[in-house]
Order: structure tokens, then sequence, then C-alpha cells
């Protein structure tokens, strides 16, 4: 071998050297960094469901209330315990817990088996965080476990308008109370303080629309106040009057027409339209999910026959057999369904906005 070509080969072997060497110092360089980046703030819960399961997020949404940890969570509710169960809806599973404080809390825990679930989730906690209002329920706070949901919100007494309606037992756990019928006062009261709430909300800056009004999702407290529950459908209308959405979206009775019939807008008159069957289902004790017989033996749904009704005057015959008729005035029940005719319209052009359905009410003497 001449002594140039192995100059050139020894010049060549230590340009490979010096490389490899400096390969193998940013290697060095990127382990060490690795190894000493931070941990996150996982960690797991012990003794229960959701063991080796990491918190990746939480927070506590009202500041008077402290950091609550996942495992008092799981304490105060015996382990997500079935005896504990005070509400069941297409979301997820309510319980009622008591905290190390004292204070009782209903606790959400959202189904983990779809991305529909985390929407839901991601649209109560985000819309719901932002709510001040005395006739929508209050959220807590919230976390983000892994693939399980929990949201934590006030605890509203006398639990949901639904039951009051349907249900003469009490929800109440571990009591055998039965609940009296709702008077036509208080059923009155009640349907103002939705509409005060629907008002509120659809009169932001950035309106919010419910998209599932109905009686499960109205939670009445000591004072028969309504809570307006369930923001899993709330969306917020960006820059125009409606909400694009792929799917639908509500609960069949109480969804307006246009969405059944293939409508991508969601509106605050969509809103409006299940406010009105509401008042429907509060004053006839009927539900509007159930098609129903006449006396004739017909089959009809309920927006369907006190349409029918209202044509005929027949508006007192149409108030619930279990409200009291002493002192039930027949001009308040015809303006009553007067109002609720209007919100139900089958056009969502013909129906009011909500102010001007809270001024209605309000007209109403009690």
């Amino acid at each position: 071998m001449s002594n140039q070509t192995f100059q050139a080969v020894l010049g060549a072997t230590g340009g490979c050297f010096v490389v490899f060497l400096i390969l193998a110092i940013i290697w060095a360089i990127c382990k060490g960094t690795k190894r000493r980046a931070p941990q996150t703030r996982a960690r797991t819960v012990p003794n229960s469901d959701l063991s080796s399961v990491a918190v990746v997020e939480s927070a506590s949404l009202d500041p008077s209330l402290n950091r609550i940890s996942m495992l008092e969570l799981v304490e105060a509710t015996q382990n997500f315990s079935p005896d504990l169960i005070i509400g069941d809806g297409s979301f997820g599973v309510v319980y009622k817990a008591r905290l190390y404080s004292g204070l009782t809390v209903a606790v959400k825990k959202l189904s983990p088996d779809a991305f529909q679930g985390f929407r839901e989730f991601r649209a109560e906690m985000e819309i719901l965080g932002k709510l001040q209002h005395r006739n929508i329920v209050k959220i807590l706070g919230y976390y983000d476990i892994g693939s399980d949901r929990v949201l934590i919100y006030e605890f509203v007494e006398k639990g949901s308008l639904d039951e009051w309606l349907n249900d003469t037992s009490s929800s109440e756990i571990g009591s055998s109370a039965v609940r009296l019928p709702l008077s036509w006062e208080i059923r009155l009261k009640i349907i103002r303080g939705v509409a005060v709430g629907l008002l509120y909300m659809h009169n932001l800056d950035t309106p919010i629309i419910h998209r599932d009004i109905k009686a499960s999702n109205v939670l009445l407290d000591s004072e028969f106040e309504a809570h307006i529950a369930d923001f899993g459908l709330a969306r917020r209308i960006e820059g125009s009057h409606a909400h694009v959405s792929t799917q639908v979206a509500g609960t069949m009775g109480y969804m307006p027409p246009e969405y059944i019939q293939g409508a991508t807008a969601a509106t605050v008159s969509g809103d409006i339209y299940s406010f009105g069957i509401l008042m429907l289902e509060v004053a006839t004790g009927k539900r509007p999910n159930l098609p129903f017989k006449e006396d004739d033996g017909k089959v009809i749904r309920l927006v369907e026959w006190t349409r029918k009704m209202v044509e005929q005057n027949r508006q007192m015959e149409m108030v619930d057999a279990n409200i009291s008729r002493d002192g039930l005035r027949e001009d308040e029940v015809v303006e009553f369904f007067r109002i609720a005719t209007l919100c139900s319209s089958e056009s969502s052009k013909d129906r009011p906005p909500m102010k001007e359905v809270v001024e209605l009410l309000n007209q109403i003497p009690t």
C-alpha cells in the first residue's frame, strides 16, 4: 500500500470516528434530558374500580370549595355503589355523596365507552363552569381520569321534576316517604324558573342552546325552585343564530319537528319548542314521548291532543287529575295552554322568544 493511500484510509477512519463520537454525545445528552424530565401529575387511586387509572386533570370550579381528591370521592360514593344512585341518564350515572367537609354533592360519572361521552363531558364542564344563575345547576369541580370522567355538582334536594310528575315514591336514599302531587301554583313556579334560566342562556353575548330540555333535566330544590341540569348536549352559538350539527340531538317527544325532519341547524327556537312540550307535560301529567288513547280509542300524541283540545276550548279537562281544583281559575289555565301551544308551534318562526315567554308567564296571577 502506498503512503498516500494509507494516509487517505487513515483520514477516512478518523473522520468516521469523529462523527460517531459526536452522535454518541448527542444520544447521551438526549437520554439524560429524558431521565430528568419532570413527572406528570398522574397518580393512582387504590381500592376502587378506578385503581391503576391515572388522574390526568382535575379542578375545583367553585372558589369556596377545596380541591377534592379522587380518593375522597371514592369513599364518599362507597366506591360508586349502586345504593347511592340518584339519577341515570343517557351519558352517565349520578350518585349522592357526602364529602369530608360535610357538604353533600351530586357526582356524575360519565360513560367511558365512546368519543360521544368525551364530547358531552367537555361541553358540560366548559359551559356549566361559566354559567352563574339561580335557575341553572352549579358545577363544583371535575376529574378526567383515564377513560373515566367525573363531574361534581351542587346537590339539589328534591330530585328531578320527572320524578315528581311520574313517580310517587321518594328519591331520597333510605327514605320511604311518598311525594304529594304538585299544586298548580308550584307547577307554575317551576315553569317560570325554567323559562328564566333559558332566557339567561339565550341572551348571553355568546348564546347557549341546551338542546335537551325535558322534565328529567329539571331539578327542584327545597323551595321547589327549578334548576336546569345536564348540559352534555348544550352548544354555544358562535357568530350566527344556529349551531350546525351532524347528529340529531334531544329526546323523542320533546324534540322539535325540524330536527326530526333532518334539519342540521340547532337554534334557540328548538329549546323553546321543548320548553312548550314541558309546559304541556307539567299541566297535564302526561308523558310527551308516550302516545295514549283518547275516549274514542284513537292513539294520539300529547302535542296533537292538546292542540285539538285547545281548539275545542276544553283546557280545564286537560289539567292533571292530581291537581286540586280548589281555587283553580279557568282563565289562568287557558292562558297557560295558550303560551304552551305558541312555544310548541310546528313552525319555528311562530314560536315566541324566551323574553316574551317570560313576560307572558309573569302576567299569570298566582
